[in-house]
């Protein structure tokens, strides 16, 4: 599994969730996790999760730290998981802030506020999720709470996103070999 951190700031725009997204702006061939700092706006027409869509809810964040990944293979329910596995990592990881962060299937909480936002999709030649933490929650369009008001200073944020897709990676990783030491069974 393939790490990266862009450390220009990019604009999330849903434009990114497109097959080999990874390897044609960094050259990561294979399954990777993509970091980078920004602001996100998705349009209705770039939105992938139709409930949003259907609900007229727009995705709106001033200042967000940004996770793309995309596996190899191409079961959906199985990038899901990925997700939701995602997920608990950076609670883990942010758990060294708050211990109030709370789950709900693929986003985090603090007291009712929301943390992140997340989508699992599948391309034709993959499967791929985008999430990202509000770090500035200014402006956005439902009650959000970011990273800042955490506590994690400005300057923590590029080491954050090193830390959160090296524990993703080691758990892929993880999985793999897990998959690879067992013998069948009749």
């Amino acid at each position: 599994m393939l790490t990266h951190y862009c450390k220009d700031p990019m604009v999330y725009n849903g434009k990114q969730l497109s097959s080999l997204w990874a390897y044609k702006n960094f050259g990561l061939r294979g399954d990777s996790i993509v970091s980078f700092r920004g602001p996100c706006r998705v349009e209705f027409t770039e939105m992938v999760d139709l409930e949003d869509v259907l609900a007229k809810s727009p995705i709106y964040g001033p200042d967000m730290l940004h996770f793309i990944a995309e596996h190899f293979d191409s079961d959906l329910e199985k990038m899901v998981l990925r997700q939701r596995l995602f997920i608990a990592i950076v609670k883990d990881v942010l758990g060294k802030y708050t211990r109030e962060l709370t789950r709900s299937g693929d986003d985090l909480y603090l007291g009712g506020k929301k943390l992140s936002i997340s989508i699992a999709t599948a391309t034709p030649v993959s499967v791929m999720m985008h999430t990202a933490l509000n770090i500035d929650s200014r402006g956005t369009p439902v009650p959000t709470v970011g990273l800042l008001e955490l506590g994690a200073a400005e300057k923590e944020i590029s080491g954050l996103a090193g830390e959160i897709c090296e524990a993703y990676a080691a758990e892929v990783k993880g999985i793999y070999m897990a998959r690879c030491k067992v013998r069948g069974v009749t």
